[in-house]
């Protein structure tokens, strides 16, 4: 196994590999019309995914990899007491398992009012595209962390599997987020194996009960076994409105207001099980 700070390297090759593919797809092959000014909305989105890097090097200073390794060498988690079991059962079981946990933490910023406050700056977004799904709070960004770290420990991840996730999580997640065409027949085969842009986006409807709905990244099955899997939105995708319906200026594309947003702004009703009458 390389060194952790190779495998660091060697994650930000698929990062700036898929960012950069669904950038020129976005270009030429665009879904919809972008309501604000994409580089004002780059330069907030991607400025937050730098101070997120420097806030979980401070707060959280051990990183998965190592407690995956640590897990590996001592035994730990689930996995490693299972006898007999082949590496490759592992990764696959470890990947499928991480995956389902990230499928809960979605839907777990959702449900709790004081979680969606952090939550809330990603569906704030009055567009949609590859850089939303790099649009999140560095307070979730740290729970995100600490909620992987127990998971691999609790799990017994292989150090290869949680490479392999993290890598195939950020990648879906920039996929999924994507404003590209894809013809309709393609969309209904591939969201038989992951989850595609057009299934994607209605999680970021203003319609509430379509907001909470289909809030897997990578694997498309846990929606459809927990009934959250709504297929398309209520009005089509060229109709529906991004974002949050008492969110609608132009200052959710400034960093400043993403960083501060939680504290002051009003929610709205969008957590799960929200008493209102306007939730479906």
């Amino acid at each position: 196994m390389p060194s952790e700070q190779k495998l660091q390297l060697f994650r930000l090759i698929p990062f700036f590999g898929i960012l950069g593919t669904m950038a020129i797809f976005e270009m030429f092959y665009p879904r919809r019309r972008l309501v604000l000014s994409k580089s004002r909305r780059w330069v907030t989105n991607l400025g937050v995914v730098f101070i997120d890097s420097v806030i979980v090097r401070i707060f959280v200073p051990v990183s998965i990899f190592r407690v995956a390794l640590w897990a590996e060498s001592r035994g730990v988690g689930i996995l490693n007491t299972i006898p007999h079991l082949s590496q490759t059962v592992k990764i696959v079981a470890a990947v499928v398992a991480l995956d389902f946990i990230i499928y809960l933490q979605h839907v777990m910023f959702h449900a709790v009012p004081r979680l969606w406050r952090l939550h809330m700056v990603h569906h704030a977004d009055l567009d949609y595209d590859v850089t939303t799904g790099l649009r999140f709070h560095p307070i979730e960004i740290v729970i995100s962390a600490g909620i992987k770290i127990a998971s691999v420990t609790l799990i017994g991840a292989p150090a290869l599997a949680v490479f392999i996730f993290e890598i195939v999580l950020n990648g879906c997640a920039m996929f999924n987020h994507s404003n590209v065409s894809i013809p309709t027949s393609v969309d209904k085969i591939l969201r038989l194996f992951l989850v595609t842009p057009d299934m994607h986006r209605v999680h970021h409807s203003v319609i509430p009960n379509e907001t909470n709905s289909n809030f897997g990244f990578n694997l498309p099955y846990w929606d459809r076994l927990m009934g959250t899997y709504i297929a398309q939105p209520r009005g089509g995708h060229d109709q529906m409105k991004v974002g949050l319906s008492h969110l609608r200026s132009q200052k959710v594309a400034s960093l400043l207001w993403l960083m501060v947003a939680p504290f002051y702004e009003h929610t709205g009703h969008y957590t799960i099980n929200a008493k209102t009458d306007d939730r479906n």
